[in-house]
């Protein structure tokens, strides 16, 4: 339940909101398919299945309006019911990864070989460092951001090996002390080394160290991601839900 109202309260600081029923949608200026979405309006309580068709019709044409293919990421546990009503009503399920928590005690820093560092992004070159070997390991164009001085507004670690950049990842801006550890990638030329592990950690660590966060949380996208991360000390809490429209972005919800 914290971790739905982070995400939705974090989210609302940088999107304009089209409340409908169950559900608000969360619409970012940039055209970015991926900052765009809807959550949970309301996590926790109940809602009526009979709202779901408009709701969900009034959110698709605020969406459709501004050229924006529609996601939707839920908690199962805080909005039970909420994703089979929305696949009902013609989404897709694209995943339901257990979402998994970590509180700073728990923390698992690993080793880091030699000639690796890490470093926290503190500048907007750096951050145009850590979004480029983003954009190399999940093969797309992500758009350029703005840098942000305050680590409570969300940050990012930059891995490198012998002084050049290989892998990064982000915490995301304070909400109830709550952050999501998300944008891990490692260029393609530097994987299976444990770069991405290290990234991880690190965020983590400064997301609780820096920026004041008292829980993180992530979701992993295989088996795979999802052995590393509990090593570092994340435990599952709850089941996360990728919906998606038809056609658009599936496979990336996956």
């Amino acid at each position: 339940m914290r971790i739905a109202s982070a995400q939705l309260q974090g989210r609302i600081r940088s999107r304009r909101q089209i409340v409908a029923g169950p559900l608000v949608g969360l619409l970012h200026d940039s055209d970015l398919w991926f900052l765009s979405g809807a959550v949970a309006a309301e996590p926790g309580t109940a809602f009526d299945p009979e709202e779901v068709p408009w709701a969900l019709d009034t959110i698709r044409q605020a969406f459709a309006a501004e050229g924006r293919w529609l996601s939707v990421e839920l908690i199962e546990e805080a909005s039970f019911g909420l994703a089979d009503a929305l696949a009902a009503n013609g989404m897709t399920i694209a995943a339901r990864p257990p979402l998994l928590v970590l509180e700073p005690a728990d923390l698992v820093l690993p080793d880091l070989p030699e000639g690796v560092t890490v470093s926290v992004v503190s500048s907007a070159g750096e951050l145009a460092e850590a979004d480029a070997v983003a954009a190399s390991a999940y093969e797309m164009a992500l758009g350029e951001r703005s840098f942000q001085p305050d680590p409570a507004d969300g940050g990012n670690v930059l891995v490198h090996v012998d002084g050049a950049p290989a892998a990064t990842a982000a915490w995301t801006a304070m909400a109830d002390g709550v952050t999501e550890v998300a944008g891990v990638g490692t260029l393609p030329s530097h994987r299976r080394r444990g770069l991405g592990a290290i990234a991880t950690a690190y965020a983590t660590r400064h997301a609780f160290e820096d920026a004041g966060a008292t829980l993180a949380w992530l979701t992993p996208g295989d088996d795979g991601a999802d052995r590393i991360y509990r090593r570092l000390g994340y435990a599952p809490k709850a089941t996360a839900v990728h919906l998606g429209d038809p056609g658009g972005h599936l496979e990336d919800l996956r």
